[in-house]
């Protein structure tokens, strides 16, 4: 009777509280678990009082409530008042931890499957689905099992074909393609069933990205698997496809010219340009960054001056500022304290200026095998005319 109780009490506060926030997903989630743990309870009630054969007298227990019916009436008002595969989702993953909610779960799943056709979430779940579907009991050996694996893999791919044939959206693409990326990633050492997985995911981000739906964030991992499988050629194809969809980001053009860079491909070069010009100037610090330290690595030193002297013409502070600490430590790593010191001579009045550019000179100042008292000073004094004796 306690526990009888105690859930007609929390039921009322549940009915309160939606009368509040009639709409409340995280209220109505925990009223629907709320009455499944009560009916679980129930059950277990029942079932140890006939194992000890006592008469229970005048306390019955209702069969709607055994078999989860006011769980079912909480779901169907959850339903009307709350839209969304999502939602609906986070109720049948709670009734699936009940093992009396069968009839319960079905019904969830078919209005998924009649109500919300139109969301990516309805597909991605029925196709994972597959993969616990008709499991082999007993599986002996590795190919066995790995052929089981394969054949669960591409019933799922099957249901995200579906699902493209009636939703072909970008967040249906990217359902499809983590989905891809994730079974990629499991560990097996059964070569077959690693190919199969590699020639799906390529295959899939191909023509996700051939029908511009491929998200931005996939092309990394694009690359990643064409490099660590060799396929270098088709990693350049990638690099140079990508920022023509995403031409603004300097997210992706970075990580196309370092993999463009990386695989010693002559279109990084040209690429740079493209990139500067197309990408907002106020971003393109890490992109003039990421090409004068290609350029110092690869080109001949006149060009990577050049470089250089073209950055400092940059109207963004951050860019010219970034540019004069990399051209002091490369002018000293190139032609050594002459022409360091020579180029902090022409630049010192440059403004603007990071601490950063006068404390480089003032260690290379120290690192000579006499260091002059007289330059020291120098550079302290304009370091402390521009920012002053403060280190914030």
């Amino acid at each position: 009777m306690e526990d009888r109780d105690s859930s007609e009490s929390a039921r009322h506060l549940f009915l309160r509280a939606l009368r509040f926030h009639p709409e409340s997903k995280k209220v109505y989630q925990e009223y629907f678990r709320m009455e499944l743990m009560h009916a679980e309870r129930l059950r277990k009630q029942q079932e140890e009082l006939e194992r000890a054969k006592i008469d229970i007298g005048e306390y019955e227990f209702s069969p709607e409530i055994l078999s989860g019916k006011l769980a079912e009436v909480i779901y169907q008002d959850a339903a009307q008042k709350i839209k969304g595969a999502e939602f609906l989702l986070s109720l049948l993953q709670i009734a699936a931890l009940f093992d009396f909610t069968r009839e319960l779960q079905d019904s969830i799943l078919r209005d998924l499957q009649s109500q919300h056709t139109d969301d990516s979430v309805t597909w991605d779940f029925m196709a994972r689905r597959e993969l616990e579907v008709g499991v082999a009991p007993e599986v002996h050996s590795a190919q066995s099992r790995a052929a089981d694996i394969a054949s669960r893999e591409e019933r799922c791919g099957a249901v995200y074909e579906e699902g493209l044939k009636n939703l072909n959206t970008e967040p249906m693409w990217a359902c499809y393609v983590t989905f891809c990326v994730e079974r990629f990633k499991r560990k097996t050492n059964v070569s077959e069933l690693k190919e199969k997985r590699r020639e799906r995911l390529l295959g899939v981000l191909q023509r996700a990205h051939d029908v511009s739906l491929l998200q931005e964030g996939f092309y990394r991992t694009w690359l990643e698997v064409l490099i660590s499988s060799d396929q270098s050629d088709a990693a350049v194809q990638v690099a140079i496809a990508a920022p023509k969809r995403f031409s603004q980001s300097v997210e992706t053009w970075t990580l196309c010219l370092q993999t463009l860079i990386r695989l010693d491909s002559v279109e990084a070069g040209p690429l740079f340009q493209e990139a500067l010009k197309l990408v907002n100037p106020k971003d393109t610090a890490p992109l003039w960054k990421l090409q004068v330290e290609w350029s110092a690595a690869s080109q001949p030193p006149d060009e990577t001056d050049t470089l250089f002297q073209r950055a400092l013409l940059s109207p963004v502070p951050q860019v010219s500022t970034v540019l004069k600490e990399m051209y002091l430590q490369w002018a000293y790593r190139t032609g050594g304290y002459k022409k360091a010191r020579k180029l902090f001579t022409s630049l010192h009045e440059h403004r603007p200026f990071s601490r950063t550019f006068f404390t480089t000179m003032v260690q290379i100042e120290k690192e000579q095998e006499k260091p002059k008292m007289s330059q020291l000073r120098d550079y302290y004094e304009r370091a402390l005319r521009e920012f002053g004796s403060s280190d914030d």
